[in-house]
């Protein structure tokens, strides 16, 4: 992340000193975030502040950036989305500290557009979040539902050789017994 992100992070980290603490105790960490092509390296210092990570890092945390928009919306799915390389502690506590995002944004809207309108306005942000996610899921459930009952009603390749086999079967009974008809017919006509 830019310096003015992680800025914006260490603000918002400092209205919560549990959250300082809990980033304290891995002081001298650092961990890499990837989102698609872009990567941000984070050292944490003793304090609990984010600063540049500059030494190889110990945690390297993946997200598609598509995947995104689902995690602002719904933090605990932290382990559903993000793909965590590396020291698990550090990884743990990461996924502790995003589930409060919410309540993070909550508070920084309330404190902007007073408690009520403010979160109104972070509940509208999250279920607009997960919408992409939302019709997404969707989508995926009638397409397998699609072809759940499409596959039920489509005639297998054996069932077809076999039920054509049949019907050879019944045609050559048929042209048989309409022999047999026409030959008893031929012998039960008058002679003249």
């Amino acid at each position: 992340m830019t310096d003015p992100a992680r800025a914006l992070l260490n603000r918002t980290l400092d209205r919560e000193p549990w959250a300082r603490a809990q980033l304290a105790a891995h002081s001298g960490k650092t961990f890499r975030v990837v989102i698609g092509p872009a990567t941000f390296a984070h050292a944490i210092d003793t304090h609990g502040e984010l600063i540049e990570g500059r030494t190889p890092a110990e945690l390297t945390l993946t997200i598609s950036p598509l995947r995104i928009p689902a995690l602002l919306a719904q933090p605990a799915r932290w382990s559903e989305l993000v793909e965590a390389q590396g020291d698990a502690a550090l990884a743990e506590t990461l996924a502790g500290i995003a589930l409060t995002l919410p309540m993070f944004v909550d508070q920084a809207l309330a404190s902007v557009l007073g408690p009520v309108v403010g979160s109104r306005v972070s509940a509208a942000g999250a279920r607009a979040l997960a919408m992409p996610d939302y019709a997404a899921q969707r989508f995926g459930d009638s397409v397998a539902r699609y072809i759940a009952e499409e596959s039920r009603a489509a005639v297998q390749k054996s069932e077809a050789t076999h039920f054509a086999a049949d019907i050879a079967a019944l045609s050559r009974d048929v042209d048989a017994l309409n022999a047999r008809v026409d030959a008893l017919a031929d012998n039960r006509a008058p002679k003249r």
